[in-house]
């Protein structure tokens, strides 16, 4: 409970001049991501989400702490320009704008600052699990755990299309593909599917077709495209239409799913599994969820951006909810207050429902909020959830797995630690060619 009750917080503020929300200083969310270039798309309709979250918040008043209610305020900033950029936004935030909380993508374009926040012990909400380790005790996954999640969309495929077993997956070679890559291979594993084929290519690569072909080659019965950018994404399922593909393809993502429907055929598209709904999905309608009211937030981002709905039109939203209510339990926004409020009983509401921090056999720490993740199929032309999968039932049947195959491709925190602990180095270097086996 916070440490002022309702009553106690009507008697201060009734004691003391009434001074207008707009009088007081701003609580700041940094807002460090990707906001040009082939990540822009997850960025963007993030930031959007979170406008529309303060928003909300402000219309009420503002964001209530020690009795005073304040204006929340979204400093962004693109991570998309460059190390230096990005070193040098998260010390202006930090520093001169006294950001409370960051909010960000994660992998390399965030690499560069994150050891300077880690040192200075700034709370920091990453969508990605994979950069989470013992160096990075304030960085938390509390909304998207990618890339864990993936593999509940490899369970439902193989419970449901029992016949689909030869697989061919093609990855990027970054901070994001190659830790996802990683458990789709253990999850293919687990489920006992054929991986006959798997293409690395590096993040500049655009040769969508010829990605395809050389995974048609082997007649795959799924064709899986990891958590490859969505402009990429696209292209390859295009790439698979028109090379006549006629079976099942999974991928994290399906951003912009009816122009990829109007550009191949809903019943090429009915055979697409991936992991993110629509939020007035019915499924969504009565639960419990933490995050309030996904249809009404769903309708009013639609409105305000049309044709814009993403994987992170939600996310960074459904964070600062979390924050939001730990907020109100410790009474502070100091953030590593706020961090123990979150991670009080190792467990809290997650966007889909209840979950635990966890993740230290494979992170180093428990700082990922891992719970129940839906599986999304394209049913009647939209997006809509198949099932809910549990991510802390597959780690638990299958984190040494996934341990092997984080190893194989370099992705173990410990493995991963010199290059994160060095927040100007190059991060792409090493990426310039793809790779094929």
């Amino acid at each position: 409970m916070s440490r002022f009750s309702l009553a106690q917080h009507l008697a201060v503020t009734g004691s003391l001049p009434r001074l207008s929300v707009q009088d007081r200083d701003p609580i700041k969310i940094g807002f460090l991501t990707p906001l040009s270039g082939a990540e822009e798309i997850w960025g963007k309709p993030g930031l959007d989400g979170c406008r529309i979250w303060a928003d909300g918040i402000n219309a009420r008043g503002g964001l209530m702490v020690t009795g005073r209610r304040h204006r929340i305020e979204i400093v962004a900033q693109d991570s998309a320009l460059g190390a230096h950029h990005t070193l040098a936004a998260a010390r202006d935030m930090l520093e001169r704008q006294h950001v409370r909380l960051f909010l960000t993508l994660g992998g390399d374009s965030f690499a560069p600052a994150l050891p300077y926040l880690m040192a200075r012990k700034a709370l920091v909400a990453t969508m990605l699990t994979s950069d989470l380790s013992p160096e990075t005790p304030s960085l938390i996954a509390p909304a998207e755990v990618h890339p864990l999640f993936n593999a509940t969309g490899v369970e439902w495929l193989a419970q449901n299309r029992p016949a689909a077993r030869k697989v061919a997956l093609c990855s990027q070679t970054d901070s994001l593909g190659l830790p996802s890559l990683a458990v789709y291979r253990a999850a293919f594993d687990a489920a006992g599917r054929d991986r006959i084929k798997e293409i690395r290519y590096a993040p500049n690569n655009k040769d969508a077709r010829g990605i395809v072909a050389a995974m048609l080659a082997e007649a795959p019965d799924v064709l899986c495209w990891c958590s490859s950018a969505p402009p990429m994404a696209k292209a390859l399922t295009e790439a698979a239409f028109a090379q006549g593909f006629t079976g099942e393809i999974l991928a994290c993502t399906a951003d912009d799913y009816p122009t990829l429907i109007a550009r191949t055929s809903a019943d090429f598209m009915s055979r697409y599994t991936f992991q993110f709904p629509d939020f007035d999905d019915p499924k969504l309608a009565d639960t419990a969820f933490f995050f309030r009211q996904p249809k009404t937030f769903f309708e009013l981002y639609n409105r305000q951006f049309p044709n814009q709905w993403s994987a992170v039109s939600w996310e960074y939203a459904s964070i600062l909810d979390l924050w939001h209510s730990a907020v109100e339990i410790a009474d502070t926004i100091d953030p590593i207050t706020v961090l123990a409020a979150m991670k009080r009983a190792q467990q809290m509401q997650h966007i889909f429902g209840p979950a635990r921090w966890s993740g230290a056999d494979i992170f180093g720490l428990d700082n990922a909020l891992v719970g129940d993740w839906p599986v999304v199929t394209i049913q009647n032309g939209r997006a809509r959830i198949a099932a809910f999968g549990s991510v802390s039932g597959w780690l638990d049947r299958n984190s040494q797995r996934l341990r092997a195959h984080m190893e194989d491709l370099g992705q173990m925190w410990h493995q991963r630690l010199p290059a994160a602990l060095n927040p100007t180095a190059s991060t792409t270097s090493d990426l310039r060619s793809g790779s094929a086996s």
